[in-house]
């Protein structure tokens, strides 16, 4: 669809349709989204394909409403996965039991480092068990978080919009964030009039 899709939803009550947009549209789709007028905004649907370690996917799979999600599983593929590597280790939020801070802690090395010999453990142990007959299904209890999975993530543009607005806040975790402002730059390009509003 398109910002016509959502007018032309919108104007369907008075059994009106534009075949372009009209300079009166767009105040109409401010005021749709100013007043919490979803519907119009359902009725239009995006899609996908995200890849990402699991604990961004958890974060993102959250979200429901309105959204359809179909991921890799770890039952029926046994290739060597791959693991996110993060550029810098940030310090724990001062002020809450979650969430974090833009400043690197200090002994970044060694954790890089340790974290390192554990992903490399983890996955070498999933090989070994595969090589040794363990299915698919069991072996991957091993592997970590930060490994990485991928998704079609359909769903409308209503649905985005409540995505973004949560996983864009500040205080959202960064990595997950990353993904959120992708999906946002996305509706904007093909919805910029109801994405500016939204």
């Amino acid at each position: 669809g398109s910002d016509l899709s959502v007018v032309n939803a919108a104007r369907v009550s008075f059994s009106k349709v534009h075949l372009q947009m009209e300079p009166g549209d767009e105040r109409l789709i401010k005021y749709l989204a100013d007043h919490q007028h979803w519907s119009p905004f359902a009725h239009t649907s995006l899609q996908f394909h995200i890849q990402a370690p699991v604990f961004v996917a958890r974060q993102l799979a959250k979200h429901q409403v309105g959204l359809v999600w179909n991921e890799v599983s770890r039952r029926y593929v046994s290739q060597q996965p791959s693991c996110y590597n993060p550029d810098k280790w940030r310090k724990a939020a001062d002020d809450k039991k979650q969430g974090s801070m833009n400043q690197a802690v200090q002994s970044s090395k060694l954790i890089s480092k340790m974290y390192d010999e554990a992903v490399r453990t983890a996955v070498t142990t999933y090989d070994n068990m595969i090589e040794l007959g363990v299915c698919p299904e069991q072996a991957r209890a091993v592997l970590p978080q930060s490994m990485f999975t991928e998704w079609y993530w359909t769903g409308s543009l209503y649905a985005f919009s409540r995505v973004c607005k949560l996983r864009l806040a500040p205080d959202a975790q960064q990595e997950t964030r990353e993904v959120a402002l992708k999906i946002s730059e996305a509706c904007n390009t093909e919805f910029p009039v109801s994405w500016k509003h939204l």
